[in-house]
């Protein structure tokens, strides 16, 4: 199997190496249907995202319908067509965050970061979506930047929080 993208090492890659390690995978998988949603995967991983270009890649190396490619890629939420920032920014929108003030954690982000929900900053270091539970109910609202959960965040705390990114 081809070792893929440790410690950031996809980032370092010329496009060319990367579709060659695309290749591997794809290989490595026997070109089977029933491993595309690994596939994808792993593709993402190598990619950051999954762009027209690379859907049609892999339609073309599994020999199936680019429609194929491009139904489960737009099915799960996980898979994404456009690039994400370095970190992403989850703010959580369910009940519990939402009535204790979410709403407007995610006007104060939209704020310092000059962008809207979905997008990224310019820079290609932060993304910003909406989540609607991260099980932190109790200390809502919370934030998640990549993995770590800030709870109890007030629109006061969110310049402190970015610091620690930029």
């Amino acid at each position: 199997m081809a070792k893929v993208c440790e410690d950031n090492l996809c980032e370092e890659m010329s496009e060319i190496e990367k579709f060659a390690l695309l290749d591997e995978v794809i290989n490595d998988y026997d070109k089977k249907e029933s491993n595309l949603i690994q596939i994808l995967h792993i593709t993402q991983a190598i990619f950051g995202f999954l762009p027209a270009t690379v859907q049609s890649f892999i339609a073309e190396k599994m020999d199936l319908p680019i429609s194929k490619i491009g139904g489960v890629v737009t099915f799960y939420t996980y898979f994404t067509t456009e690039p994400k920032g370095k970190y992403i920014i989850s703010v959580c929108l369910g009940t519990a965050c939402y009535v204790r003030g979410g709403k407007n954690i995610m006007v104060k982000l939209k704020e310092l970061l000059g962008i809207d929900v979905g997008e990224t900053t310019e820079d290609m270091k932060f993304t910003l979506q909406v989540v609607r539970c991260m099980g932190a109910c109790s200390l809502a609202p919370a934030i998640r930047i990549n993995e770590k959960v800030y709870k109890s965040v007030n629109p006061n705390k969110l310049q402190q929080i970015l610091k620690q990114y930029k």
